[in-house]
């Protein structure tokens, strides 16, 4: 099985709020499957994590800044990507905070374009409370939680590794 390294963002609002993104699949491999998860993606070739959580954060928020967040986080599971393909993903989670709610999506690719629906900025409780899929529920709580308390000192015994759910 391939592997495949990811950078995920955890971007945050001054009010404390995660922004997350809505995913529907409609013809690929994930067909019928809706979730929200945290922007990021894959490393290109010869790229570390923080340089692809940089990209990604560019990509896919319009936000720019010269060093990534703390990581605070990795995990390791197989999943089906959207061609079919089952690969072992290995993620490291990056905090950014920001002051900006609105973000451009003119880097996008065609793939996301298609596959998101729309983005959204939540709370912890929102996220306490909802049915909807969320990857990784737990983590973000955990951070949001951290955050309420002490921004400050966000460090990897607050952010365990958390198992897809």
């Amino acid at each position: 099985m391939r592997t495949r390294p990811s950078s995920r963002l955890i971007i945050l609002s001054p009010e404390n709020h995660v922004l997350l993104f809505n995913f529907f699949h409609k013809d690929d491999a994930l067909s019928g499957k809706s979730y929200w998860a945290t922007p990021g993606g894959g490393l290109k070739h010869h790229e570390s994590y923080e340089q692809a959580a940089l990209r990604e954060l560019h990509e896919e928020t319009g936000l720019t800044r010269s060093t990534a967040g703390p990581q605070i986080s990795s995990r390791t599971f197989s999943m089906m990507l959207p061609s079919g393909e089952t690969v072992l993903a290995e993620e490291r989670f990056f905090i950014i905070n920001t002051d900006k709610s609105d973000i451009d999506r003119s880097g996008w690719s065609s793939n996301e374009k298609k596959v998101i629906r729309h983005h959204y900025w939540w709370t912890i409780e929102e996220l306490r409370r909802t049915n909807e899929t969320i990857f990784p529920r737990d983590l973000l709580i955990s951070v949001l939680e951290g955050k309420s308390t002490d921004s400050s000192s966000l460090n990897a015994s607050q952010c365990p590794n958390v198992p897809l759910v």
